[in-house]
């Protein structure tokens, strides 16, 4: 990798940075909020910006997360106008990612006509899933119109069950749970290397609390909250997705990073709920897998947090766990004790190299 980058606060106060391969910032900027109002003018921005600033490399493909690819797309695709148009049907099923995802495709087409483009989904590693993980208790006509678990972070699971087979080759092909715990957070269970099944479902709402996300809830809430609250759809969508999780419980922020720093009871209660949602998840994968070999911690969260990895290994104590306090305090790649029935390890992920190398075999390079 030569530079690795991002956009942030889009829209409100959006920040430019960039990095090179040694880890060294080589750009930090703040960008005039109405240039970078929209996702599409930021690429178009960033388009300007790279003629400026690297202007020896120019591109030869890119490569996209692109959420949602229904039932449909069980694999990497080359993206072309039939794929995009199809991939729009999914802006309902991910409203908080699909239309932006698609946004980039359609500003690379802009800024270079004919380049290829490759999406990578988010839902495609799941596809492995027995009927019965993906189903919900429903008419079939709904399941099979398209109504049913799809799960996320696939692109993540999947580069994690590759890492076990170099970091832990002896636990790869084994019940593995992986934890994806960041501002969006599931847990997915993987045997032999494959999706058996994960916490979000139809959308990527469900499961664990987030950020501002709820995570599982009782639909009856929802009939509740429209009947006699006065909630509209367009209102409860937005409590579920961007009121809830550890923000709406703690009421100040969904930084983790503040919140297990804080004092305020409410702090506490978001990372106590956050905690026990997964302890209680876990349970739910092992039946799923046929037991548990290895338990995996990835993701901003997963990787950072000393205070919720100690947690969760604390609340899985009934499998046999037992965390190595010294290992966890230093991010080491296995933080349990060697008498632990269940290892427990700590892994970076790379969702981009995982896209970067799919472009590459999609192409054909």
């Amino acid at each position: 990798m030569l530079y690795r980058g991002e956009l942030e606060n889009i829209g409100s106060n959006p920040k430019f940075r960039l990095k090179n391969s040694k880890g060294e910032t080589v750009e930090d900027l703040k960008l005039d909020s109405d240039t970078a109002s929209t996702h599409e003018g930021c690429f178009m921005w960033l388009e300007d910006w790279l003629d400026s600033n690297l202007s020896e490399i120019r591109p030869d493909a890119v490569g996209h997360r692109i959420v949602h690819g229904g039932s449909v797309y069980t694999a990497p695709v080359r993206l072309d106008h039939d794929v995009l148009t199809k991939l729009e049907e999914f802006d309902a099923l991910a409203p908080l990612h699909q239309p932006y995802n698609l946004s980039g495709v359609r500003a690379v087409i802009s800024a270079h006509p004919g380049l290829p483009q490759v999406a990578c989904f988010d839902t495609s590693f799941h596809r492995t899933q027995p009927k019965t993980a993906e189903m919900f208790g429903l008419p079939l006509e709904y399941y099979d119109s398209g109504v049913r678990r799809y799960g996320f972070h696939g692109i993540s699971y999947e580069y994690i069950a590759g890492k076990m087979n170099e970091s832990a080759p002896s636990h790869a092909e084994g019940r593995i749970i992986v934890a994806h715990l960041g501002n969006g957070a599931s847990m997915c269970a993987i045997k032999d290397g494959k999706s058996m099944a994960t916490t979000m479902g139809f959308t990527a709402v469900d499961g664990l609390p987030m950020g501002t996300r709820s995570g599982g809830i009782d639909p009856g809430v929802i009939f509740y909250l429209m009947r006699e609250k006065g909630l509209t759809a367009d209102e409860v969508e937005e409590l579920v997705y961007k009121k809830s999780g550890l923000l709406g419980i703690s009421g100040i922020t969904n930084d983790m990073k503040v919140l297990q720093s804080s004092d305020d009871p409410r702090a506490r209660l978001a990372v106590n709920y956050f905690v026990y949602r997964i302890v209680r998840e876990t349970g739910s994968l092992a039946a799923a897998a046929g037991g548990l070999d290895a338990f995996v911690f990835t993701a901003g969260i997963g990787e950072n947090s000393r205070l919720v990895r100690e947690k969760v290994c604390k609340g899985l104590e009934w499998l046999g766990v037992r965390i190595d306090e010294e290992a966890n305090n230093s991010n080491s790649l296995i933080i349990s004790k060697r008498e632990s029935k269940v290892p427990v390890y700590v892994i970076h992920t790379n969702e981009e190299l995982m896209i970067a190398r799919h472009t590459a075999r999609v192409l054909g390079w």
